[in-house]
């Protein structure tokens, strides 16, 4: 007797290469549901094989202060401001730069000097304000750069410029293009997880800042919350247990099949890795969510909101346990540094509800000698200017966007700690030394990772396309 049915039609090229394609999605969630070992790995490795050269950071932590903080009252202290205060800002400093609508309509541009003292800190000297006395303590861990600066001019482009390489949105994030080129860590966990700061006011935070673009949708940054399911839909709903919901997978599985013989969709694929993730996260997520295994040591570090979910310090010690647990790109977005008047009143309390947790972040990487190979960020999206937006008063003032030149620091993942870099003039309005364009702070992080960004490309719509677009220099001079 034939052992083969003789009744089969040949298949053509493109339908074996469909089948053959679903045969490894298929055996994939066959591994999730425990059906049999599979490939469950494919789903979590990037497009290089290998880096590009030896990495110097497995990891990167940006804590993203969205709303743009005043560099001259945190991180670059102009004294000559203070000297000025209340005079009209030369027209030879200025030139011909543009101004916002807020401001541009101003008769005068008085100069504004900051309230806040500046002193020296660490074996380095480096100048930080009286508001950051927690970051001043790790002062020689940090790389301060005074000389940042960026196309935009308003902070919806901004935001988008910073986060994607581009001011126009539908580009990839920045933790999408790491995604896509390195993979995940842990099979069990996004690679790439974003947190905002709960109950905060200021500029609104839109998902395309972490979205996927033209990526493959698997790319996009998982969302973590502050409610009681840190991921919307993770949970089984009520009524329905484990294995009521590895059924109903089952049942998907054998929809996709059928949708995927019939036309390759790379959507439904996208689909079918999503609900694996999904599955697998529900094991993993309360582990890396839940707070009750800190010491109470770790707790104190990080301040008095550390305990609170959804506060800034909450989402610091999050975003260490997720570092542990090998998820890549950690985001972390606070609100309501938008100070364009009353700045010395609100300033002081941004500062107090980041500085502690963040510097606390350096110090628990450092002692668990991760700083090594975690790259921390701490920064917005562009500076504030130095004179007043709207009416000096004697007791307050507002500052309006300056894209010419801003502050950030950077600490740990090679970099070389104890060093300010970049210089603006004594006005604190133009870049003298050193310039940092957006394009060469993606650039860097990339290298950080092991990464040539130029050769870290996507092809959509003829063209392939990277994260530093046409341009951007690698920072050399920042690493040890």
């Amino acid at each position: 007797m034939n052992a083969f049915p003789t009744n089969i039609s040949p298949l053509s090229r493109r339908h074996f290469l469909q089948r053959f394609g679903l045969g490894l999605g298929s055996l994939a969630l066959a591994d999730l549901l425990g059906e049999s070992g599979g490939l469950a790995h494919a789903a979590t490795a990037g497009v290089l094989p290998t880096t590009h050269f030896p990495a110097t950071a497995k990891r990167v932590i940006f804590l993203f202060q969205s709303g743009a903080p005043s560099q001259l009252d945190l991180l670059d202290p102009k004294p000559l401001l203070n000297e000025l205060h209340g005079q009209e800002l030369p027209d030879s400093v200025r030139g011909a730069q543009r101004l916002t609508s807020m401001s541009g309509n101003q008769a005068t541009l008085p100069l504004a000097g900051s309230p806040f003292k500046f002193a020296q800190h660490g074996q380095s000297g480096t100048a930080i304000s009286e508001l950051l006395p927690h970051t001043a303590k790790v002062a020689d861990d940090l790389c301060v750069v005074r000389s940042m600066h960026t196309d935009a001019i308003n902070h919806g482009p901004g935001v988008t410029f910073l986060q994607t390489g581009s001011q126009f949105p539908g580009r990839p994030s920045m933790g999408a293009w790491i995604d896509y080129g390195l993979g995940s860590e842990n099979e069990n966990l996004p690679a790439y997880v974003v947190m905002v700061t709960k109950g905060q006011g200021g500029q609104p935070l839109v998902s395309r800042y972490w979205g996927n673009g033209f990526l493959p949708s698997r790319h996009q940054a998982v969302r973590f919350r502050s409610d009681a399911d840190p991921v919307l839909y993770l949970n089984n709903p009520p009524g329905i247990d484990s294995a009521a919901r590895g059924d109903e997978l089952a049942a998907l599985k054998q929809l996709h099949t059928l949708a995927l013989a019939e036309a390759s969709d790379p959507l439904i694929e996208a689909r079918i890795a999503q609900h694996e993730m999904a599955f697998r996260m529900q094991a993993s997520i309360p582990d890396a969510t839940d707070l009750s295994d800190e010491p109470q040591s770790i707790l104190d570090l990080y301040g008095p909101d550390a305990a609170v979910p959804g506060s800034f310090a909450f989402n610091c010690i999050q975003a260490r346990r997720l570092a542990e647990r090998g998820v890549r790109f950690i985001q972390l977005f606070h609100q309501d540094w938008d100070h364009h008047g009353g700045l010395p009143q609100a300033l002081p309390t941004k500062c107090r509800e980041t500085d502690q947790p963040s510097a606390a972040l350096i110090q628990d990487l450092k002692q668990r000698d991760m700083l090594k190979d975690t790259l921390v960020i701490w920064g917005g999206e562009f500076g504030r200017t130095n004179y007043c937006q709207g009416q000096l008063t004697a007791n307050s003032f507002g500052r309006d966007h300056h894209p010419r030149c801003f502050s950030i620091w950077l600490a740990g993942g090679g970099i070389a700690g104890g060093q300010a870099y970049g210089e603006t003039d004594p006005f604190g309005y133009n870049i003298v030394e050193s310039p940092v364009h957006i394009h060469d702070l993606q650039a860097t992080i990339l290298h950080a990772l092991g990464i040539d960004h130029t050769r870290l490309t996507y092809k959509y719509q003829g063209r392939q396309f990277r994260l530093t677009d046409v341009h951007g220099e690698v920072l050399h001079d920042w690493f040890g």
